[in-house]
């Protein structure tokens, strides 16, 4: 089978299983879906940092030589700091087109983002930056199996299903948080679907200009990486704050570990079977 057609199947794998996995979350009665949010928005916390912090940029930083070190970690702290910006921007026109709960004018929204303490403009964007995370990731998993099928086909095909397995909990951690943003289950779907379908754009153009690609990949991963931070520092923790009893708050320290153990668990699972 052409090489092309095996990194296209096998970059969209990742995106279909994390689909089907996000449509059976979204086939749950409404009451289950919403004593679920708060402990997949724990789990998703959990998730991202190691996410981040075990896989992206440990991965960035094996990329580039030790005078780019600093270079690296200035593209993190830029992503960090211009996904707060970008955030800023987002709020600012949520409030200028629509009401703004800072302004006092939906107080008494429905938006289930409201019962976690957020602004409805805060978490509308923590949901469109959530979006835009994933799909920086996604690409970046798109040209890492590319990579892995243009050194070896069994390669690729081990490194396509280890990326998938990883994607799974991350991606239905992802849309318990648009949801949580106050997104619709279709909006919701529709989104995922869009930000997994950037793993083929990356496989796609990886195949046909991996030099290129090559030296940028490493900041592809810091901003990804720094993207996945700021989301779970800046806009999901603070929603913790909100219930401060003591079962609720061992929930949530229980729930973020294991979004920590099972993405580090995968990932050294995956490492070890590539590597």
């Amino acid at each position: 089978m052409n090489l092309l057609v095996l990194i296209i199947i096998f970059t969209a794998v990742g995106g279909v299983l994390s689909v089907m996995a996000a449509a059976v979350f979204l086939l749950l009665r409404d009451h289950h879906r919403k004593a679920i949010l708060p402990h997949g928005i724990s789990f998703a916390i959990g998730a991202l940092l190691a996410v981040a912090f075990w896989g992206l940029i440990p991965e960035a930083f094996e990329k580039v030589k030790p005078e780019q070190f600093q270079s690296l970690s200035a593209t993190i702290l830029a992503g960090i700091l211009g996904f707060f910006v970008l955030e800023k921007l987002l709020i600012w026109r949520h409030c200028h087109y629509g009401s703004c709960e800072a302004h006092g004018d939906d107080a008494h929204s429905d938006n289930p983002a409201h019962g976690h303490g957020h602004s409805h403009g805060g978490a509308k964007s923590a949901g469109a930056l959530i979006i835009l995370g994933d799909s920086i990731h996604n690409f970046v998993d798109g040209v890492l199996i590319a990579a892995a099928f243009l050194t070896d086909v069994q390669l690729g095909i081990v490194t396509s299903l280890a990326v998938a397995a990883h994607e799974i909990p991350q991606e239905v951690g992802d849309f318990a948080i648009l949801l949580d943003s106050g997104y619709s289950r279709g909006k919701a779907l529709f989104y995922n679907v869009l930000a997994s379908l950037t793993t083929v754009l990356g496989g796609v153009l990886a195949y046909f200009s991996l030099e290129d690609l090559h030296d940028s990949l490493p900041y592809f991963l810091a901003l990804a990486a720094s993207s996945f931070i700021y989301i779970a520092v800046a806009d999901l923790i603070p929603s913790l704050h909100t219930k401060t009893d003591m079962k609720t708050s061992l929930q949530q320290i229980a729930l973020i570990a294991a979004g920590v153990f099972l993405i580090c668990s995968l990932h050294d699972i995956a490492h070890n079977m590539i590597g």
